[in-house]
C-alpha cells in the first residue's frame, strides 16, 4: 500500500519525520515540505534515507497531480488554502496516524481518546492504571511519541493507547480503534475548522469503522457528544449518568459506591469525570479497585491541567495553561472556594467569555493578557469585577503580586489559545511556574 509511490509530506514536526522515516526504503519518491529549517542531525538523517527536503513558505505552489500520496501534519487548518487545493485536485491526504495504522499487528487492541477538555488526563490515568495491572501497553499519538515511531516496539496480542486530538482525526480513511472514549464536546478551534458542526463531526470519527464488537465511552451529561454518537454501531457505556457518577464525596461504579475522593490526589469534578471515564477502560481488563486506589492517591495529574505548582506565604497557585477555551476555565473555576485571582486570555478565536458568567462568584480580580486583552477587560467591566490590562505573563504576576493576599488563588486559566506569544501552551504554563 505504502510501496513505489510519489509522497509528499507537509511539515516536519516530530510526526512527519517519524512518517518519513517509516516510508523510507520502500522505492518511494519522498519529498518532505517545512516552512521552517531542520535541525541539522534531522536533515542528515533524512537525505541520508533518500527523503528530498524543501524550505518555503509557499507549499501551496508544491501540490499537484504527480503526487500519489499526500500526509499532511495535522496543525494545517482544514480552511488552509493547503486543504483547498488538495481537495479540488482529488489528491488522497493522510496523517501520520493513518499512515502508521497499516502497519499494526492485526491484533493489536487500539483506545483511543479524544474530547476538547480531559483527554490527556484520561489517556494517562487509563495508561499507568493498565501498567499498573500489568499489561503490554505503548502510548502514543497526541500525548508522547507519533505513532510512527513506536511501531517497531508494538508487539502482537499489546494494547495500544492513542490520544487524538481533533487536528488528527481529521485525515483519517481506513484507522479504527477497538475502544474509543469521548470525553466531552464543546465549541473550539473553530478558526481551524471553519464551523462548529465541522469539529463535532471530526470529533466523531474516534468511532469510525465501529461495529457492535466496539466500545464507545461516552459523557452522557454532554449534548453534542451524545448527539454525534447517536447513529454509531458500537456497543456504548456513559458516565455521568444513573449508574456512573460523581456525587457528595464520592465516585460511583454500576450504582454503587466504589471511590472515596478524599483519598484521592486529583481534586474537582471534571477529574472525577475523567477517572470514570477510565474506569469504563479498565473494567475491560480486569480492573483490580486496590492497585487502582493505591495509584490515584499518589497522581496529582498531568502538567499544565489545572497543576497545583506551590503555596508561597499562604498563597495557593496553579497552572491550567492547557485551558485553551471557556470550558476548560469554567471546569477550574468550579474547583475552588476561595477568592481567585485569575489570569484571562490569550489568541483571539472569538471565544465568548460571557459562558463563564455563572461561575465567576469566587474571582476576585482578573488579570488580562494576549491578544484578546481589550475584550476580557470589556468582559470584566460588565460583571463589575476589578480587572488590570496586562497583556504579558510576567506583567500580570507582578501586579498579583501587589494584590494577592493569604488564603487565596492564584489561577492561570486563560480560557483562549497561547498562539499568540508562544508556541505552546506548556510554553506559557512554564514561563508561569518560572515566575512563581
Amino acid at each position: 500500500m505504502y510501496e513505489n509511490k510519489k509522497i509528499l509530506i507537509l511539515g516536519a514536526a516530530k510526526s512527519g519525520i517519524a512518517v518519513a522515516k517509516l516510508l523510507a526504503g520502500k522505492n518511494n519518491d519522498i519529498t518532505l515540505s517545512d516552512i521552517k529549517e531542520l535541525a541539522d542531525q534531522d536533515k542528515k538523517t533524512l537525505e541520508d534515507l533518500g527523503i528530498k527536503i524543501i524550505i518555503t513558505s509557499n507549499q501551496v505552489d508544491l501540490i499537484n497531480t504527480s503526487y500519489d500520496l499526500v500526509i499532511k501534519n495535522p496543525a494545517i487548518m482544514s480552511t488552509s488554502d493547503i486543504v483547498k487545493k488538495l481537495d479540488n485536485l482529488g489528491i488522497r491526504t493522510e496523517n501520520e496516524i493513518e499512515v502508521a495504522y497499516h502497519f499494526l499487528p492485526n491484533d493489536v487492541t487500539i483506545i483511543g481518546v479524544t474530547g476538547s477538555n480531559g483527554k490527556t488526563t484520561t489517556t494517562t490515568l487509563i495508561y499507568e492504571s493498565l501498567k499498573r495491572l500489568g499489561k503490554s501497553v505503548i502510548l502514543g499519538g497526541n500525548i508522547g511519541y507519533p505513532l510512527s515511531s513506536v511501531i517497531s516496539d508494538i508487539k502482537s496480542g499489546d494494547i495500544l493507547l492513542l490520544e487524538i486530538s481533533d487536528h488528527q482525526l481529521c485525515d483519517i480513511h481506513d484507522f479504527k480503534t477497538n475502544i474509543s472514549v469521548l470525553t466531552n464536546i464543546c465549541p473550539t478551534h473553530l478558526d481551524y475548522h471553519g464551523s462548529y458542526e465541522h469539529y463535532k463531526m471530526t470529533k466523531k470519527k474516534i468511532f469510525n469503522h465501529h461495529t457492535s464488537s466496539d466500545l464507545a465511552i461516552i459523557n452522557k451529561s454532554n449534548a453534542d457528544s451524545e448527539d454525534v454518537s447517536s447513529d454509531i454501531l458500537s456497543k456504548k457505556k456513559y458516565f455521568n449518568d444513573e449508574e456512573n457518577y460523581y456525587q457528595d464525596g464520592f465516585i460511583y461504579f454500576h450504582k454503587e459506591k466504589y471511590l472515596d475522593v478524599n483519598n484521592i490526589r486529583l481534586q474537582g469534578t471534571h477529574n472525577y469525570e475523567n477517572i470514570l471515564a477510565a474506569l469504563l477502560v479498565l473494567e475491560e481488563f480486569g480492573l483490580e479497585k486496590d492497585k487502582l486506589e493505591e495509584f490515584l492517591s499518589s497522581f496529582g495529574g498531568v502538567e499544565h491541567r489545572l497543576e497545583y505548582v506551590a503555596e508561597k506565604s499562604g498563597v495557593e497557585y496553579y497552572n491550567d495553561s492547557k485551558s485553551t477555551n471557556p470550558t476548560a476555565t469554567i471546569t477550574a473555576l468550579k474547583t475552588f472556594k476561595k477568592p481567585i485571582h485569575l489570569i484571562l486570555g490569550g489568541l483571539n478565536r472569538n471565544q465568548d467569555f460571557n459562558e463563564l458568567n455563572d461561575y465567576m462568584g469566587f474571582v476576585k480580580e482578573i488579570y488580562a493578557i494576549g491578544e484578546v486583552t481589550d475584550r476580557v477587560f470589556d468582559y470584566a467591566s460588565n460583571l463589575n469585577i476589578p480587572c488590570e490590562k496586562c497583556y504579558k505573563l510576567d506583567d500580570a504576576m507582578a501586579k498579583i503580586k501587589k494584590n494577592v493576599k493569604s488564603g487565596e488563588v492564584v489561577l492561570l486559566s486563560p480560557g483562549s489559545s497561547s498562539q499568540d506569544q508562544y508556541v505552546r501552551f506548556e510554553d506559557r504554563g512554564t514561563e508561569f511556574k518560572e515566575l512563581i
